[in-house]
C-alpha cells in the first residue's frame, strides 16, 4: 500500500507541475485501489477483534496457552483491557457483590434447581424470607440465582435429575 501511495503522489506531483492530464486515469485507479485495500484491512482487523472479544466471554479472563501464542502483543494488550472494561462494568452494576453478565449465557431452562449440600453451611435465607438448613448431604429446591454463588464456593452442587 505504501508503494502505490508514494506512486499515486509522485504522479499528482508531476499531473501538477507538467500538466500531464494522461496520468490521471492512472491516479484515480491506483486511489480506488488504496481505499479498497484499506477497507478490506479495517475489516480483517475489525473481524479479528470481535473474535478476541468472544475469546473473553467463551474461555473467561484467562486465555489458554495455545491461543495466547498465535496473539500478536496489541491484541494481547486489546484483551487485556477489554477484560479489565468488562470486569469495571460489571462491579458497577449490580449493587455490592456487582453483576457477573458472563455468567449465563443461554437463559436458564428452570428458575429453581435441586441442589445437595456438600459440607455444612449452617443457615440460609432465601428471598421470601424463609430460612434453610444447609446440612452434609441434604437435597433441597432453590431457586437457581441465589445458589450460584454457593456452588461455585463448593457449598452446594447441582443435582442433575
Amino acid at each position: 500500500m505504501k508503494a502505490l501511495y508514494e506512486q499515486n503522489q509522485s504522479d499528482v506531483n508531476e499531473a501538477k507541475t507538467e500538466g500531464k492530464g494522461e496520468l490521471i486515469p492512472s491516479i484515480k485507479l491506483r486511489h480506488c485501489c488504496l481505499l479498497r485495500n484499506q477497507r478490506c484491512v479495517v475489516a480483517y482487523l475489525y473481524d479479528r477483534l470481535l473474535r478476541i472479544r468472544a475469546l473473553r466471554w467463551e474461555y473467561g479472563s484467562v486465555l489458554p496457552t495455545n491461543i495466547r501464542f498465535h496473539m500478536c502483543a496489541e491484541e494481547l494488550q486489546w484483551f487485556n483491557q477489554y477484560k479489565k472494561s468488562l470486569a469495571n462494568f460489571m462491579r458497577s452494576v449490580g449493587g455490592e457483590e456487582g453483576l457477573d453478565i458472563t455468567q449465563d449465557m443461554k437463559p436458564p431452562k428452570s428458575l429453581y434447581i435441586e441442589v445437595r449440600c456438600l459440607k455444612d453451611h449452617g443457615e440460609f435465607e432465601i428471598d421470601d424470607g424463609t430460612i434453610i438448613l444447609l446440612k452434609k448431604n441434604s437435597q433441597h429446591f432453590l431457586p437457581r440465582w441465589k445458589c450460584e454463588q454457593l456452588i461455585r464456593q463448593g457449598v452446594l452442587e447441582h443435582v442433575m435429575s
